[in-house]
């Protein structure tokens, strides 16, 4: 098959947009030269390029096909439309029977035609995120000027423009020419397809493969921060972002002047994230550490030090900003601004940050004593939570919200607990995070996302299939984990019910607390599924009883998925879906079968010995009440012998009417046992 190999050269792409318009690219080209059935696609990107190279077919074969067309008794306009719609004349018709017929036939079309005419109204429907025009009165647009269009099968250049109409497309005309490195390889030369574009690049010092550039990045940057016994904080958005920037990474280490080293970690970190796109360094004991890692674009002759002196220089402009929001910030309590609060809207429907403080200290209180934490630290933490958000340092900086109030708490004086509570209540943000796990700092954590939930249930704003806006699933995400990870014991329907008091008397009626259990169940689904746990036993179970002691239903869960992997739970599993299939069957034509059966017409000695197990078998509820989640699948598994004997031995649909409402009502009662476990029917395999 013929090599096709396509690049487009640029001005700077941002990094964030580099990967998606490869993936846009790569989807396009796929739909566009569909025809030609492209196979092996490979995607590059890049600071100034985005490159595809495939194989396709030499050609698309010759096609002929038979249209059907309306009947000759049909109105003049019928046919006319017929025609325009196949672009077709009266005279390529015949008439066959009643109908009118038009032969198509389709010549064959080349691999380098068919490109051709693709091309360039794909690249001029190229969906950026953002676009620009440039120079002269061309309409077309790209994410920064496009500069060449290198497009080449087996090695020829496929030609075409983007001229259209009287509009010029900027001149842009596809060849063989590409670039360098901007400044150690400039001016074009020409490739021949993607292998010696990759070998004529990499002489030109880029690297193509942007996975080559992060693994050269980490590893150059680990490499100079292990010679000086420190290590580099893990960022991977950061590394993928710098990747984006750089062409030729040249790692380099700059110095961080002692006077700035007494900021707080976070903010030198964030400072150096966002505003330079440097990486921060740790310690061996973890402390910051008095040094940085950025990554050049060129090598310079002096090893980088002219390089080094700059980047250290706006280092210490930055960081001289920073302090001057950490020291006015200190000029005032952290307890003056909660006021503040008031005049910073959360929510349009939900009011502001001021009302949500209110809300907040009052569900943190009514969860802190059910953990042994201190009812007034955590109402103090909840008090303070919000109060950094009209702060300057996090004006400048939102990703420190939180880790701010901490510091300015203790610096208040305020308890330890308190401003752990204060910096800790986002979290986790993610999977990555540690959970709080002091009890003051959990309370607070709890509350803020179960307002955020139980407010947000209430105003409509659910989250969706086409996203969620409001985080509500991470909200949810987190509440599992602080719970799971610490092993709480508490039941979220009263606190759910709560957080839901303090909307009511806003006039907003929340939604029930038993649909926000769901969602926090179906999120711990989803969790258990990432994690390869049996997911559909969790669902059985929560099915069998909504229970809110997240703990008490992972242990139930637990318990019964340790018993269908043995041999009893296995069989008498297959055995309640034969059961619960016979059931479905004649409850259609009969009715429920849920009364007691009669032991007058208990017959057979398989029957009696089913009955006698199902009677033992009435203390499941009792050992599940008590917890005993392994007593209770003991005593369900001694119905597994009975329940096998009784289906060899007992005919269910016995001939007899009285009979075989009394067989029915025992497997009922065997399907009720079980049922008051785990809603076995929802069990996959």
């Amino acid at each position: 098959m013929p090599a096709f190999f396509l690049e487009l050269f640029s001005e700077e792409i941002p990094a964030r947009m580099q990967a998606r318009a490869a993936d846009d690219l790569a989807r396009l080209v796929t739909e566009a030269l569909g025809p030609l059935s492209p196979a092996n696609l490979r995607s590059f990107y890049g600071p100034r390029r985005l490159a595809l190279a495939a194989d396709l077919a030499p050609e698309v074969a010759a096609t002929a096909s038979i249209e059907r067309g309306p009947r000759t008794s049909a109105p003049e306009q019928a046919l006319t439309g017929f025609l325009r719609k196949h672009g077709a004349t009266r005279e390529q018709l015949r008439q066959e029977g009643d109908y009118w017929v038009l032969e198509k036939t389709a010549a064959a079309v080349s691999a380098p035609v068919l490109i051709a005419a693709a091309l360039p109204a794909l690249l001029r429907r190229f969906p950026w995120p953002k676009s620009m025009r440039w120079g002269g009165s061309s309409s077309f647009v790209w994410v920064r000027p496009l500069r060449r269009i290198t497009c080449l099968l087996d090695g020829a250049v496929v030609p075409f423009d983007l001229r259209e109409g009287a509009d010029d497309g900027h001149g842009l005309v596809a060849a063989n020419l590409t670039e360098g490195h901007r400044f150690h390889a400039p001016g074009a030369f020409a490739v021949t397809g993607l292998e010696d574009w990759q070998r004529q690049l990499a002489d030109r010092r880029v690297v193509v493969e942007a996975a080559d550039r992060k693994r050269l990045i980490a590893d150059g940057i680990g490499r100079l921060a292990a010679e000086r016994g420190l290590t580099v904080v893990d960022d991977p958005g950061l590394l993928d972002e710098v990747a984006g920037l750089v062409e030729f990474p040249i790692p380099l280490l700059g110095r961080i002047a002692d006077a700035h080293m007494d900021l707080p970690p976070e903010v030198m970190q964030v400072s150096m994230r966002v505003n330079q796109r440097y990486f921060a360094l740790r310690t061996a004991d973890g402390a910051a550490a008095p040094w940085f890692a950025f990554v050049a674009n060129i090598a310079a002759e002096d090893g980088g030090a002219t390089i080094v002196a700059g980047n250290e220089r706006v280092l210490r402009a930055r960081f001289s900003d920073a302090r001057h929001f950490w020291d006015l910030d200190r000029k005032a309590r952290l307890e003056s601004r909660v006021p503040l609060l008031d005049g910073v809207t959360f929510h349009a429907k939900l009011g502001s940050q001021g009302d949500r403080v209110v809300r907040l200290k009052r569900l943190a209180g009514i969860i802190a004593p059910q953990l042994g934490a201190g009812e007034a630290l955590a109402e103090r933490g909840a008090e303070l939570a919000k109060a950094d958000l009209v702060t300057g340092m996090v004006g400048e900086f939102p990703e420190l919200q939180g880790v701010m109030g901490g510091y300015y708490a203790l610096h208040d004086g305020e308890d330890p607990l308190v401003a752990d509570a204060i910096r800790d209540h986002y979290a986790p943000k993610g999977p990555s995070d540690a959970v709080p796990t002091a009890p003051v700092s959990i309370a607070v954590a709890l509350a803020d996302k179960l307002d955020q939930l139980v407010g947000f249930f209430a105003i409509g704003e659910r989250p969706t299939g086409a996203g969620d806006p409001y985080a509500l699933r991470r909200a949810a995400l987190g509440i599992i984990r602080i719970i799971r990870e610490n092993r709480l014991r508490l039941e979220l329907l009263p606190l759910i019910e709560a957080a839901g008091e303090a909307f009511r008397h806003r006039g907003i009626e929340p939604v029930p607390p038993t649909d926000l259990l769901d969602f926090l169940a179906e999120r711990l689904r989803v969790q258990l599924r990432t994690e390869g746990a049996r997911h559909d036993v969790l669902a059985a179970v929560f099915a069998a009883g909504a229970d809110d002691d997240l703990t008490r239903l992972l242990a139930r869960t637990d318990a019964v998925t340790g018993f269908l992997a043995t041999e009893d739970g296995a069989n008498l599993l297959t055995a309640y879906r034969r059961a619960a299939n016979i059931l479905r069957i004649e409850e259609r034509k009969d009715g429920p079968f849920d009364t007691a059966p009669d032991p007058a017409l208990l017959r057979e000695p398989a029957e009696l010995d089913l009955d006698h197990a199902i009677r033992q078998g009435n203390v499941v509820s009792a050992l599940l009440d008590r917890e005993d989640f392994a007593g209770a699948m003991g005593t369900m598994a001694g119905l597994r012998a009975p329940l096998d004997g009784f289906f060899t031995h007992v005919t269910v649909n016995a001939p007899e009417p009285d009979l075989r409402r009394n067989r029915l009502r025992l497997l009922n009662q065997v399907r009720s046992t079980m049922d008051r476990v785990a809603d076995f029917s929802r069990i996959e395999g």
